[in-house]
């Protein structure tokens, strides 16, 4: 396959998994407005406790041998079956360990119901399991068209039984129907969608090998899930479950934005950046290209939300959740250097280097540990604004390694970002502008929307920005291959 065929596979995966991620966050967020009506601030923050533990014992059966199965060079049929029968049997351990715990997290937080949902939600692991595998062969195998509409069906049917469970006065439990309905339809249209199918094998050489490069890959997840959610825990039992759910959907908007940005980015990039571990000057080349595009399609989208956070919020969400504005607003600032860190580990470990991987997670935590501590006697928006200063730790750190790699250095790669940034600088002030109107909520909105992109849109020309052509280039490519 010559490079222009390659780069043509690279652009139409992403823009499929970026079709399925809009589509599918599109979904979620129509669900996400109308359960935030329906139920109280309460329910979510006995929702964001239990995602605690059930996000940490998901880590071990979704990110690190789904990494390892992707990076290995030629992963066969009895390394996915192996890690598969792995995965099952492993969750349903993980699930029986959580089982036993819940009634005692219920009675640390005082939080009446949470045992029982949480026995409930803690089933999507065996799920998971199943699905880490799919996912991991649909990846190395670019087939993203087909993981689109297994998406879809998934979120779509997870919609329609959590709306009816909150209409209904289910309360938490339409929380979780919602989540574990999504990740088992979508299990499950993916099964029928993508042929590959366990054969009745089991290697423990095969394990041993994946083992070896996945075990840091879940040791740094794992280090970053229990970092992230440790925020939830402390705000959680330190302060109110109203404080908490106001902080936690106060970054949700923003961080379910970037989560699906970079995971299609970074699911392309993977076994892209993989297949050419052993040519430094195209991984440069290619992790730049990352970087640019990942930081164009952020800014905006992280200032647009910024400015307009306080209309968002009173028009989409009532002004119940009004408290959750500021939060919304360092979570958008926090996020916006979230392009740099993402290609440089997903370069990092393209190479096979999981070592350096977990050193520098490990490094970063404890700055970040340290930052929690040091902010959590003074507020939950104090400890907020600490993410912010962890953030630029960590985006600097995540760039150590290459600048000896690949010889792409931390001064090099802000200089890929910031025009893209002092361009979504620029549509923020105009769009701010349009705030001073006398119009109601819901048309101010949609007047800072349009303005908005038009904006961008109008300064990419004027300033000749490339990712603008490249987006565009790459979107004309797609149209074409699809007719």
């Amino acid at each position: 396959m010559g490079e222009s065929s390659g780069k043509k596979k690279v652009l139409s995966g992403m823009i499929w998994k970026f079709a399925e991620r809009f589509c599918a966050q599109f979904v979620t967020l129509v669900i996400s407005i109308v359960l935030a009506r329906l139920l109280e601030p309460d329910h979510y923050g006995t929702i964001a406790i239990m995602m605690v533990f059930i996000n940490i014992a998901n880590v071990f059966v979704n990110e690190s041998f789904s990494t390892a199965l992707i990076q290995k060079k030629n992963a066969d049929k009895v390394d996915f079956s192996t890690i598969f029968y792995f995965n099952i049997v492993f969750s349903w351990g993980l699930y029986g360990i959580i089982y036993v715990a819940a009634p005692w997290v219920e009675s640390f937080y005082n939080m009446p119901q949470l045992a029982g949902a949480m026995r409930v939600l803690a089933l999507k692991l065996p799920i998971s399991a199943i699905y880490s595998v799919q996912q991991a062969y649909v990846s190395r195998h670019m087939l993203f068209r087909k993981f689109f509409f297994a998406t879809i069906i998934g979120t779509v049917t997870s919609a329609v039984v959590g709306i009816v469970m909150a209409y209904k006065g289910f309360g938490v439990y339409a929380l979780v129907g919602q989540y574990l309905t999504n990740s088992l339809i979508g299990t499950v249209a993916l099964w029928i969608a993508v042929r590959w199918r366990p054969v009745w094998a089991f290697s423990f050489q095969s394990f041993k090998g994946l083992f070896n490069y996945g075990w840091k890959i879940l040791a740094t997840s794992l280090l970053r899930v229990i970092y992230e959610d440790i925020y939830s825990l402390v705000i959680g039992k330190k302060y109110s479950s109203d404080d908490l759910a106001f902080y936690s959907k106060g970054k949700h908007y923003p961080q379910m934005i970037i989560t699906n940005v970079n995971s299609t980015i970074s699911s392309v990039m993977l076994p892209a950046l993989s297949k050419h571990q052993d040519d430094p000057q195209t991984l440069r080349m290619m992790m730049r290209r990352s970087i640019k595009v990942g930081s164009y399609i952020v800014s905006p989208l992280m200032i647009g939300m910024a400015v307009v956070a306080e209309p968002l919020v009173s028009l989409v969400l009532t002004d119940k959740w009004l408290p959750c504005v500021p939060f919304l607003r360092i979570a958008c600032i926090a996020l916006l250097l979230r392009p740099i860190q993402s290609a440089n580990l997903q370069a990092i470990k393209a190479v096979g280097r999981s070592d350096m991987v977990l050193k520098l997670e490990t490094l970063k935590r404890i700055v970040g540990i340290v930052i929690l501590i040091a902010t959590m006697p003074f507020g939950v928006e104090a400890i907020a604004w600490g993410s912010v200063l962890t953030t630029l730790v960590e985006s600097a750190v995540n760039t150590l390694p290459n600048k000896k790699l690949l010889g792409y250095q931390y001064s090099h790669q802000l200089a890929d970002l910031v025009p893209n940034l002092l361009l979504a600088v620029g549509m923020g002030a105009v769009v701010h502008c349009v705030s001073y109107l006398p119009l109601g909520a819901a048309w101010m909105l949609a007047l800072q929307v349009l303005v908005g992109a038009l904006a961008y849109i109008g300064l990419s020309i004027i300033t000749k920005n490339d990712n603008f052509k490249y987006v565009l280039s790459a979107l004309k490519d797609f149209k074409k291959k699809r007719k």
